[in-house]
């Protein structure tokens, strides 16, 4: 399960924890039961869910409720920015928490773990370290089952403090995935302004899923001068060939450098890839500017810094 989901079904399980048999009476629901199910339910749109919102609180909805619907749409989101900016609304309702009225908390220590755990992302997202260490230290204490769900903030921090050692070099030379010969870094970033390595595989189903969205953000990039190279971290030909007859399946251009890392000091030990899809920006010098998931805020806020014309663009729809 991805840990951050983790947050929600634990959430949304806890009233089993409680042991409460379900009668068939429970099954007929008020006004106000139908829109709490709605408002915990919403995850398409931020405009939805502010529609849940009116019509919760016009069935006098308790605010707490409807914090905790929004705290839940952000995680299942993985909007942390906005996870971090519920604070003062969580702080307010710190002292007051009723847990006679919570949806998704079975006990007073859930409540205040998750209370810390947002406190954690907005020291995170200020750049305070220590404030970051402190706080989600306290969400493990007072909730350890929650604790797959904190961790992933800390392995980002470790990794970019680890990253800050790291210096890429762009005179080594990889084979080509769809191609014979070999290439650099160096030739491939050229005269632009960073690069961006994808590291992917046609053996995740993620990367699979998500492969034809890459080249959306690929072509915009090479058209805001950021450099893309596609790199295989497994350097097996039948990882080659596999990755060829995805991409051909496609049937469309594969937009920038496909590459495959090298079995004698691979790039992706040296940057810490433990799973795919996985990007890295580097700087014309060789730093790690990014080091993480795609889908992650800090991925693009990076790019901005590169070129404020840079934004994240519509992906395609299923």
């Amino acid at each position: 399960m991805d840990p951050r989901k983790l947050l929600i079904s634990l959430a949304v399980c806890v009233q089993l924890a409680a042991g409460q048999a379900v009668q068939p009476g429970d099954l007929v629901m008020t006004p106000k039961e139908d829109a709490i199910e709605e408002l915990l339910s919403i995850r398409e749109s931020p405009e939805a869910l502010t529609e849940a919102i009116v019509a919760a609180r016009s069935l006098e909805v308790p605010e707490q409720v409807i914090l905790e619907a929004r705290f839940l749409f952000h995680v299942d989101r993985a909007e942390d920015k906005e996870i971090a900016e519920l604070l003062p609304e969580f702080e307010k309702q710190k002292e007051k928490f009723d847990l006679a009225e919570s949806e998704i908390f079975a006990s007073v220590d859930d409540w205040l773990a998750v209370t810390e755990y947002v406190t954690a992302l907005d020291a995170l997202d200020r750049g305070d370290k220590a404030g970051f260490k402190q706080h989600i230290t306290e969400a493990f204490w007072l909730s350890p089952r929650q604790g797959a769900a904190f961790a992933p903030h800390i392995d980002r921090i470790r990794l970019m403090d680890a990253m800050k050692s790291v210096r890429v070099n762009f005179e080594k030379p990889y084979k080509k995935t769809l191609e014979e010969g070999t290439v650099t870094l160096g030739e491939i970033l050229g005269d632009r302004k960073a690069l961006l390595l994808h590291f992917w595989s046609p053996w995740s189903r993620e990367c699979e899923a998500t492969l034809v969205d890459f080249f959306i953000t690929a072509d915009h990039l090479n058209s805001k001068g950021v450099a893309v190279a596609s790199m295989l971290p497994e350097t097996s030909e039948k990882v080659a060939v596999d990755a060829r007859l995805m991409l051909a399946a496609t049937e469309k251009d594969a937009p920038g450098a496909w590459i495959v890392d090298t079995k004698k000091s691979p790039l992706a030990a040296k940057l810490r890839v433990q799973s795919v899809p996985a990007v890295v920006i580097i700087s014309r010098d060789g730093r790690v500017l990014f080091n993480g998931h795609p889908t992650n805020d800090d991925f693009w806020r990076a790019l901005e810094e590169i070129d404020p014309g840079i934004l994240r663009p519509e992906m395609r729809e299923d």
